[in-house]
């Protein structure tokens, strides 16, 4: 592990392991469900859990199971490793004594997530961490239990549902990065065949990332400094030697393996120390590259409206052009249809008026005629008297 980088330990080692034996661990935000989720995966109640606001794993703890076919898995259940904030020292202790446990390495890393509620910055963060503390190639065993599987089922929803409706882009790359490992989990469910569906779907994920990783565990230089403290503690040969000189040889050893433990311990703390302020000026950065995107998307909206506004106004105003035009066409057209019809009645008027006098002049006619007449029959009368 270099000292001045954040320890971003991809330098990493492989532990050789019996191959019957398989060995998960928990990570998970406190009230998440890991202990139950631990429990569920042992088929009995190992580890203590409970519904509490302050959650009921305090220290890492390893428990055994021997599956139906033999094989054996140990499941280590970790305290909320998550809330990263405040509780460093302590977790670094935690994170030691976890990979004190997985002696032989991590064959899966089971990250227990809730459908209860949506995912956090902090188990954002935390995830990163861990990326951070154990190598990026981490992932690579990684396996996404969502816990809360009897919310979606009695809202007939899958978890691809819940995923879909739910899933932010955060959690939606931790999943491609551990290529959509992810199981839904019931902790409550009573019916034994869904316990061993979940179970086995499980454990089928194991088994993929077993082969995919050649048969090989995770470890890395923490685990490889453990193993060989232990290995030295161990391997101390007695013979030979007085109950007193045993008795202090065995002390004198664990205390060389705990001062070991110690020295590992206060190097995870400050590198976890230094992991965590990284990682959260690296999300100040991107809040504040998403803030500024979203000031650059509230200006190009701004934008927008506004041509979108003058576009508008531009149309209404072709618009009432194009009415006016059609108005002053329509007033042109009514003007000289009104003259037609004013022209035209002028000529029927006057028509009137010329019938009305050729009417006049031919009652004159006749009437000058009928006089006419009267006076020659009178002249005729005279004449013959």
């Amino acid at each position: 592990m270099g000292g001045s980088s954040v320890l971003s330990i991809d330098d990493w080692e492989f532990a050789s392991s019996p191959n019957n034996v398989k060995t998960l661990v928990l990570f998970g935000r406190t009230g998440n469900g890991k202990s139950a989720t631990g429990n569920s995966i042992l088929g009995e109640k190992k580890f203590k859990s409970r519904s509490s606001s302050s959650g009921v794993t305090t220290s890492c703890k390893m428990e055994t199971t021997v599956m139906s076919d033999g094989q054996i898995v140990n499941v280590i259940d970790t305290p909320g490793l998550f809330e990263l904030s405040d509780k460093s020292e302590l977790i670094g202790k935690e994170i030691v004594k976890c990979i004190d446990l997985a002696k032989n390495g991590i064959h899966a890393i089971i990250v227990v997530l809730s459908v209860r509620s949506r995912f956090s910055v902090e188990e954002e963060k935390a995830l990163r961490s861990l990326q951070t503390l154990f190598g990026s190639k981490i992932v690579d065993y990684m396996v996404v239990v969502f816990t809360g599987g009897d919310d979606l089922e009695d809202n007939d929803e899958t978890l691809d549902d819940y995923l879909g409706r739910e899933c932010p882009e955060s959690l939606k790359s931790i999943l491609s990065l551990c290529e959509n490992r992810c199981v839904l989990f019931d902790n409550k469910t009573k019916d034994e065949k869904k316990q061993s569906q979940q179970l086995q779907e499980l454990l089928s994920f194991v088994k993929l990332i077993v082969a995919k990783n050649h048969g090989l565990p995770y470890t890395n230089e923490l685990f490889t400094k453990l193993k060989e403290g232990y290995s030295e503690r161990q391997a101390a040969t007695l013979e030979g030697y007085s109950e007193e000189e045993m008795l202090e040889f065995k002390k004198h050893r664990e205390q060389a393996y705990d001062d070991q433990l110690n020295r590992i311990t206060e190097m995870v703390e400050s590198k976890l120390k230094k992991a965590i302020t990284w990682l959260e000026q690296q999300l100040e950065r991107e809040k504040v590259a998403r803030q500024e995107a979203e000031m650059r998307s509230k200006d190009e909206i701004e934008r927008l409206r506004k041509h979108l506004e003058q576009a508008r106004l531009e149309q209404e105003k072709a618009a009432r052009q194009e009415a006016e035009m059609r108005s002053k066409d329509e007033i042109k057209k009514l003007k000289k249809e009104a003259r037609v019809e004013q022209e035209r009645a002028a000529r029927l008027e006057a028509e009137m008026r010329s019938n009305e006098k050729i009417k006049e002049l031919r009652n004159h006619l006749k009437e000058a005629q009928e006089k006419l007449r009267k006076q020659e029959a009178g002249s005729s009368l005279c004449v013959i008297q």
